[in-house]
């Protein structure tokens, strides 16, 4: 099984695709996380990837596809995978179906978590993150015992910069126009499956789950 999450940045992708990794026994590709690991060892790759993250803007195609591209030749990702913020372009999304058609391989199902933006600002604009031990928590919706400290390690919490409000809505704009002709692309494919984003997570995972089965 070879399968794209996809939506808008605050969409719940990270956290569906956890626990879907965990219960389907997949490779998760997250390239949000592999920007990170980048820029925490100050390549120059990770460097320039999260100037990019942090002022709102999509890293570039070509830096983006190269590191795609090795990550899918790594041997516990030939046999099934998810992936996690790729592509994001009509561009990505041609470069990935030659990779996999280069490895004899396609994917096999794209699901869209659908989220109004009005919620996904008011989820991204809360979210603080410990500086120590990065553990997650929002002032509304999970909030640590005491203002500022996380409840782990007692380390302070900060807001992310892709994480503030001016960030997240030119996010999204770049989404609507950047991101978006994906649904279509992968419509006219037939695999792509929407899922209603705007619910409880276990309520969002159960259909993501129904899909899934579907395919085994």
């Amino acid at each position: 099984m070879k399968i794209l999450i996809m939506g808008p940045p605050g969409a719940g992708k990270g956290s569906q695709s956890e626990r879907v990794v965990r219960d389907f026994e997949l490779t998760n590709i997250s390239t949000g996380d592999m920007f990170r690991e980048a820029y925490q060892q100050k390549t120059p790759l990770g460097i320039e990837a999260m100037r990019s993250i942090e002022s709102g803007h999509l890293v570039s195609d070509d830096l983006t596809n190269a590191m795609v591209k090795e990550r899918l030749h790594q041997p516990d990702a030939t046999r099934c995978f998810l992936l996690d913020g790729y592509p994001r372009t009509v561009g990505q999304a041609s470069a990935l179906d030659t990779m996999l058609e280069g490895m004899n391989s396609k994917l096999h199902a794209v699901i869209k978590i659908i989220v109004p933006h009005s919620r996904i600002i008011d989820r991204m604009s809360g979210r603080r993150v410990c500086e120590s031990c990065a553990a997650t928590y929002h002032i509304k919706f999970r909030a640590p015992k005491v203002e500022g400290v996380c409840d782990a390690c007692q380390g302070t919490l900060y807001q992310r910069n892709d994480d503030k409000e001016d960030s997240v809505m030119n996010r999204l704009r770049i989404y609507e126009t950047k991101t978006r002709p994906l649904t279509h692309y992968y419509m006219e494919r037939g695999i792509l499956h929407k899922v209603n984003g705007d619910q409880s997570f276990d309520a969002v995972y159960a259909e993501i789950y129904a899909v899934l089965k579907g395919l085994e």
